[in-house]
């Protein structure tokens, strides 16, 4: 039998993949995160998930007349990620809102690109916010 190695995936699919779960996490209530072969997951995901309550407080305080329950899940969970790697990663922010943006389009937003407008409002916000602490 051939060893078969499965593809490396990007960056951006790992994104999705997050998204995926962290959105399971919202609808479920007894859900459990397993651990995958991609450390940037596994380390998203833990991370969020440990501090859910101080993510969840920090895009609240950077929403304008929002409250984060009426954000749609897949809206929570793009923006939980982008937190986390505005907070804990080497990646650029531009990077992290560009790849937020492409999330929403992907995922959330209608064909009118208010959700894509939106969450680059909340995500610039959040951006501003966390230079400030720093």
């Amino acid at each position: 039998m051939e060893n078969v190695k499965t593809p490396k995936k990007t960056r951006s699919q790992l994104r999705e993949h997050i998204i995926v779960k962290l959105y399971q996490m919202d609808i479920s209530d007894n859900f459990n995160f397993k651990q995958t072969p991609h450390t940037f997951v596994n380390e998203a995901l833990s991370t969020i998930v440990e501090n859910l309550e101080a993510f969840d407080n920090l895009i609240e305080d950077n929403l304008f007349n929002w409250r984060l329950k009426r954000l749609s899940y897949v809206d929570r969970a793009i923006l939980r990620l982008a937190v986390f790697e505005l907070k804990h990663s080497e990646t650029p922010t531009e990077i992290i809102i560009d790849e937020s943006l492409n999330l929403t389009h992907k995922f959330s937003d209608e064909g009118d690109k208010k959700h894509v407008s939106f969450n680059n409002r909340v995500l610039e916000n959040l951006a501003t916010s966390l230079r400030r602490k720093e």
